[in-house]
């Protein structure tokens, strides 16, 4: 048995998976996102660590059959967010977290400090990355900058609390703009246009390397023995490629959970950082990825049942009752809620509805924010299609992928075929079991098995034609939006 967590940004994941890679048991933790200022996004990391002790004491005590046979651990957790310790490895402040867009004028610095940031790290500059966010807090809090003396990932926080021991991983570590990609190590002169060195770093393993070993009183309350490897882990896409089988060049997948992202495996470091893509490193050895990433998309039609006062499962049902001219008279719906990475490198972007009458009803708002989040994922295929991506079908991951309506919508808009798994929701979590497994020894051909296709969503229904236009228009309201703000300034 192997244990798998994923810290994602509304929930804590904990699952167990069997010698044969099944998934055999799950629990989950809420976490709450604190926004005290606009453009802010913050944790309490003690938060994440609470909220795993009980998801695990859940699992151990609904499972006493199973947890006896957990032989290893592994971990995958929301990317780029600043957790900042001091000397005796206290949290200086909220954890700011990857969506937090308060960092723009830091990107600026950062591109202007290290001229070699796009070729070393392969990334453009963007407010959701960790390092902008270091400057950010050098200029506007000084006194906790200088009592910074180390700086992890939300995931490597939680490793820190199991082990004592700070580790982190290629595939988290190239999110934060620290890392030399190609050669897989931090670079000393991007940490230094930071005021940063190695030793503000955590140490690097693999993803499917071990790490450490749970502490003793850890290992006690969790009732495990101390000598439970933890792997490496990996970054919550990285994880989530691992958990469906996506670790070979030409293997992609799209991920609709908090954000929505596309992800497609290159046997090299392939970076385009004029398009907004992303190139990281796999969590697995000698493997890179492609990737772009829109910041709003399942959380888009979670606000508006928020809002709504309603559930997702009830507003999903009524926007699949609409009609294709029902569909055809809904709103425009642009996902920019919390600004926009790919392809626009926008942090200001604001989501909007356009075309809103009298007769606009709830259903036909549901409808226009799936529209509008595969309209986005349609926007950053486009620009990994120009940076060498070539993608003939997608896995379908996250908890949007729960709902067929929404999968045969986005094959419809990305003219790909789409296919789930039944196991397709539990995402980072499965890939962090499988990390470990592969850390305790597993070999990587049986770990990193393809999960059987539950659905296939073929490309292309009566509505392609409509939803084409759609695309046009929604496309036309960015830049109107981009206009806007140009006259405003």
């Amino acid at each position: 048995m192997y244990l798998g967590l994923d810290l994602g940004t509304s929930e804590i994941k904990v699952v167990i998976i069997d010698d044969k890679g099944q998934l055999v048991a799950s629990e989950g933790e809420p976490l709450t996102v604190q926004r005290p200022h606009p453009q802010w996004s913050e944790q309490d990391p003690a938060q994440w660590w609470a909220a795993t002790n009980r998801a695990v004491g859940r699992l151990r005590a609904r499972h006493t059959d199973l947890w006896a046979g957990i032989r290893a651990i592994g971990l995958s957790g929301q990317m780029h967010g600043a957790v900042l310790l001091d000397a005796r490895d206290n949290v200086l402040r909220p954890a700011i977290l990857w969506n937090d867009t308060r960092s723009a004028q830091e990107c600026e610095q950062l591109t202007r400090l290290a001229p070699e940031l796009h070729q070393i790290a392969g990334n453009l500059a963007m407010p959701g990355f960790t390092a902008p966010k270091l400057l950010w807090v050098a200029k506007h809090e000084p006194e906790i900058f200088a009592r910074v003396k180390t700086v992890l990932l939300p995931k490597d926080y939680l490793r820190l609390m199991m082990s004592g021991e700070k580790v982190s991983d290629m595939s988290d570590a190239a999110g934060t703009l620290w890392l030399d990609v190609a050669k897989r190590d931090w670079s000393d002169s991007l940490l230094g246009a930071c005021g940063l060195t190695r030793d503000h770093m955590p140490a690097l393993v693999e993803g499917s390397a071990p790490s450490a070993t749970l502490k003793t009183d850890v290992a006690r309350e969790w009732g495990l023995p101390p000598s439970v490897v933890i792997a490496g882990g990996g970054g919550d896409n990285a994880a989530s490629a691992v958990g469906i089988g996506a670790v070979n060049t030409g293997d992609a997948f799209i991920s609709l959970g908090t954000s929505g992202v596309i992800f497609a495996v290159n046997e090299c470091f392939r970076p385009n950082p004029q398009s907004a893509v992303h190139a990281f490193c796999h969590a697995l050895p000698g493997r890179w990825h492609q990737m772009s990433v829109m910041l709003t998309a399942a959380s888009a039609l979670r606000w508006l049942c928020q809002i709504l006062h309603t559930d997702e499962p009830t507003l999903l049902a009524e926007v699949a009752a609409l009609s294709l001219e029902e569909q055809r008279r809904a709103p425009i719906f642009l996902p920019y809620l919390s600004g926009e990475r790919t392809p626009h490198n926008d942090p200001v972007a604001s989501g909007s509805f356009h075309g809103l009458t009298h007769s606009t009803e709830r259903a036909s708002l549901g409808y226009a924010v799936l529209e509008g989040v595969a309209f986005g994922l349609d926007d950053g295929l486009a620009v990994m299609k120009q940076a060498g991506s070539h993608i003939e079908q997608f896995s379908l991951i996250g908890g949007g992928a729960r709902s067929p309506w929404w999968a045969q919508l986005i094959a419809d808009v990305v003219a790909v075929p789409v296919v789930t798994h039944r196991d397709g929701a539990a995402g980072g979590a499965l890939g962090a079991a499988r990390l470990g497994w592969l850390a305790a020894g597993g070999n990587e051909a049986d770990v990193c098995r393809k999960p059987a296709i539950h659905t296939r969503f073929t490309a292309g229904t009566d509505r392609t034609e409509q939803l084409q236009h759609r695309l046009a228009l929604y496309r036309l309201f960015y830049r109107q939006q981009v206009d806007a703000r140009k006259l405003a300034l």
